[in-house]
């Protein structure tokens, strides 16, 4: 049920999308057809999912998005309720209810091809208008299936003591006044790969034009020298694959703490103090849709609940686990009941 009685410990600001997923005993190559199960049709988006995860653990949750007049929206903002998250900032209309296709193979796996639909509408005007409840939130979470500008407002819009969560997804070059307030920045490794400015994206965008040598300018002549120097070291440690090497790579970007997570592998965390590894639990993955999600939204309210970053850490690996467990997106994400097994 829809909990609006208290202020929120969180808002998510984010992306809404219908998904649309069709199994497949394989996942298609490039130019290749396979045959799938009939198409099921659920409630996501990043910016809903994490929501939904964090309600459904018990958390007083805001979403702040958009939606289109539509069925697809309709069907949003039921499950959103349902999970017991305050709607009562998502707007509608002006586009249809941004969509998910979404393709799941035998071992859990899936692919994505996101059209934004009213999410690419979430504007720089929405976010000053929610300015009073961004600016007293203890945690904002955000993600890029939204507008940059909008994402840099909401930046430039929460109070001095609100913690920033970002799950750089998908990956997109990231300004250096939003990195610098990431406490976490949030990847998988090939979000991790990309922001270093080391790999092709495998989605075939091109990686942060200039690498670390960008990042050096954009902080300005008189630290860019010493920044594009660190920078460039991290990077090339992070040439070695380790996960920590990543991690260390981000930092020296400017984000304040940086989490990796590894699906199966768990997560590493890295803040000024070091790196440290949280496995996962062993479990047997049907559907990986959603988990990363789950362990964002999850992550992001235990900081806001006071947990340091690794014990947060700890707490969103155990959601991620639960998630892939079941079928779906926010119908998988566990409760706070269910995560006793886990």
């Amino acid at each position: 049920m829809e909990n609006t009685g208290t202020a929120p410990e969180l808002v998510v600001v984010g992306s809404a999308n219908a998904d649309i997923v069709v199994r497949a005993q394989r996942l298609p190559g490039p130019g290749e057809t396979v045959l799938g199960s009939d198409v099921a049709t659920h409630a996501g988006g990043k910016g809903a999912n994490q929501a939904a995860a964090a309600a459904r653990l018990g958390a007083r949750v805001t979403l702040l998005a958009r939606v289109g007049e539509d069925a697809n929206g309709a069907l949003l903002l039921h499950a959103q309720r349902e999970a017991g998250v305050d709607i009562s900032r998502v707007l509608s209309g002006g586009a249809p209810t941004g969509l998910a296709l979404i393709t799941v193979g035998p071992d859990g796996d899936n692919t994505i091809v996101v059209s934004a639909g009213a999410n690419a509408l979430l504007s720089v005007a929405d976010v000053r208008a929610a300015a009073p409840l961004l600016a007293a939130a203890p945690v904002v979470s955000l993600q890029l299936e939204i507008p940059p500008a909008t994402v840099a407002e909401v930046i430039r819009t929460v109070g001095p003591g609100t913690r920033v969560v970002l799950n750089a997804s998908p990956a997109a070059p990231l300004p250096a006044e939003v990195l610098a307030a990431c406490d976490p920045l949030v990847v998988n490794e090939h979000e991790a790969l990309f922001l270093i400015g080391g790999r092709e994206h495998p989605g075939g965008a091109d990686v942060p034009d200039g690498g670390p040598a960008a990042v050096g300018e954009a902080a300005g002549d008189a630290v860019g020298d010493a920044v594009g120097q660190a920078v460039g070291d991290a990077v090339g440690d992070a040439d070695g694959g380790e996960p920590e090497a990543w991690a260390r790579a981000l930092l020296a970007l400017g984000a304040r703490s940086v989490v990796v997570t590894l699906g199966a592998g768990g997560a590493v965390t890295a803040e000024a103090g070091g790196c440290s590894r949280t496995p996962s639990p062993a479990v047997r993955a049907v559907d990986t849709t959603g988990a990363g999600d789950a362990f964002t939204g999850a992550l992001a309210w235990r900081l806001g609940a006071g947990d340091q970053l690794a014990e947060a850490t700890r707490f969103a690996v155990r959601v991620g686990a639960a998630t892939v467990t079941r079928h779906g997106a926010q119908g998988s994400f566990p409760t706070a009941r269910e995560l006793g097994a886990y």
